[in-house]
């Protein structure tokens, strides 16, 4: 495998106008996720960016960063448009998704989530971890998938991804982590696709790739890393990340 790692960014956030330039102690949240980026060492890192002023803070931070259309639907269109500006020859046969508000993302994630791509049937991977409260399991912002690991396997196939909680019964449930790797071709086939009836249902873009027959499977890891979504999350990441607890993992603090 020859990855890439590709962090869409936009101005346009409903709940946190800004988000990529927001500082967390002296540096934009954009360069946090790019050098978590760097630091997982699977391949080169570049960022998607609609905005000057988030080219700008890339760049002064030595990363790469290619400007595409505000007017994408998707972090994925964006990635997908981006790639092909960065590698037109398709050098890179593997495509990691990491989205620009994840300033706290532990750079061994970006590693974990390659694993299910070397079983060679699987087309796009992806991470979930253990859900560990009844509030965690009820809340419809975590999405849910529907997986099973046998004895011994980190490795499962994903079968049904679910704001509801799913599966039903005795068991564990696993908390979705919206981090992915897309083989080159299975990108570029998702994003020619229109948007499917359970997708617009749930309002979950992966679902897409299970109706057209896709398959999608998951590495188990130990903790979900948190996303900065409203300005009591970007609260937490400059907790999370201040200097003085940078020993810390982010569940212990």
């Amino acid at each position: 495998m020859k990855p890439i790692i590709l962090i869409p960014a936009r101005m346009a956030s409903t709940r946190l106008p800004g988000k990529p330039m927001a500082d967390i102690h002296g540096r934009p949240m954009i360069v946090h996720v790019l050098e978590a980026a760097r630091a997982a060492g699977i391949g080169p890192v570049a960022v998607a960016c609609d905005a000057p002023e988030i080219e700008s803070a890339v760049r002064a931070a030595g990363g790469t960063a290619v400007m595409v259309a505000e007017d994408l639907p998707s972090g994925t269109d964006r990635i997908e448009r981006a790639l092909a500006l960065l590698d037109p020859g398709g050098a890179h046969d593997v495509v990691v998704n990491l989205q620009g508000d994840l300033p706290a993302i532990p750079p061994a994630l970006l590693q974990a989530v390659l694993t299910p791509l070397e079983e060679p049937g699987v087309d796009i991977a992806t991470l979930v971890a253990p859900i560990v409260s009844a509030e965690e399991a009820a809340a419809p912002s975590v999405v849910k998938c529907a997986c099973a690991f046998a004895a011994g396997r980190t490795v499962a196939p994903a079968l049904y991804f679910s704001r509801g909680c799913i599966p039903s019964g005795e068991g564990p449930l696993w908390h979705h982590i919206g981090l992915y790797a897309f083989r080159r071709a299975a990108l570029a086939r998702f994003v020619a696709l229109p948007a499917s009836p359970l997708e617009n249902r749930e309002k979950l873009e992966q679902l897409r790739a299970l109706e057209a027959g896709m398959r999608i499977a998951v590495a188990r890891v130990d903790h979900a890393p948190f996303g900065v979504d409203t300005p009591a999350d970007l609260a937490r990441a400059r907790a999370v990340l201040h200097p003085g607890l940078a020993a810390q993992r982010p569940d212990e603090r």
